[in-house]
């Protein structure tokens, strides 16, 4: 039998140091995503974290900072693969870019945390924090703003249903508006009271047929899960 070298108690510890640190930290960033009814939310940001940091850890004790490096090298393109899971294509719009790239910013806190690198991982966590909340409302300002001087309207779906059948409700208002040809511009999920939620979908299109709207809001109206649903007409100046 192979002699066990590297199960000293200092290796130990530094190991669940930077495993700590990347459930921690990892949870950080999957709480946002969670409370936000995203695809990737809690468990699958802090499993990515902290299978960061295990393999980086691994490489370390192993072949020291030199295959600490190459380990981060394969965990960067790698979790490319997982990203590209996350991302749906609907119509002329894509979802889930943002989530993906929150996976990305998540390996690097674990591969960070893994090089005992524990600081810089905090400080990495406090910036996609940031990103995910501050820059938020700067985002969905400008969004909503006309490229010229003239009124652009705006068509917005709201629907509050119950808080554990959001994701089936949000996949009924792709599939209703992908058949009137209707793509979503974004969609944002809002806590509404204690156990429900208020889903906000802004159209891409500024020209909707009041009766195929009707339509698509009976549809939603009639789910179980569905409190009430109404469509909403916003001119921005």
């Amino acid at each position: 039998m192979e002699k066990i070298t590297y199960l000293h108690t200092e290796n130990l510890v530094s190991t669940f140091i930077s495993l700590a640190t990347a459930f921690v930290l990892g949870g950080l960033i999957g709480f946002e995503r969670q409370y936000r009814q995203r695809t990737a939310g809690l468990r699958t940001n802090v499993l990515v974290a902290i299978g960061s940091a295990a393999f980086v850890d691994m490489a370390m004790l192993l072949h020291g900072h030199d295959g600490a490096i190459r380990v981060i090298a394969y965990v960067v393109s790698g979790i490319g693969f997982l990203g590209a899971g996350v991302i749906m294509r609907d119509g002329g719009t894509v979802h889930g870019l943002n989530t993906a790239a929150t996976l990305w910013c998540s390996a690097a806190i674990g591969a960070a945390a893994g090089s005992d690198l524990i600081l810089e991982a905090c400080i990495i966590t406090m910036f996609i924090l940031a990103a995910n909340i501050l820059l938020r409302p700067i985002v969905r300002f400008m969004d909503r703003r006309p490229l010229d001087h003239d009124n652009e309207l705006l068509n917005v779906i709201y629907v509050v249903c119950d808080r554990l059948e959001s994701k089936e409700v949000i996949e009924q208002i792709h599939t209703a508006l992908k058949q009137y040809n209707y793509p979503a511009k974004d969609i944002e999920v809002q806590p509404f009271g204690e156990k429900d939620v208020e889903i906000e979908t802004t159209l891409l299109s500024t020209s909707i047929e009041q009766q195929d709207m009707f339509h698509i809001l009976e549809v939603l109206n009639k789910m179980p899960q569905v409190r009430y649903a109404y469509w909403d007409k916003n001119t921005i100046n």
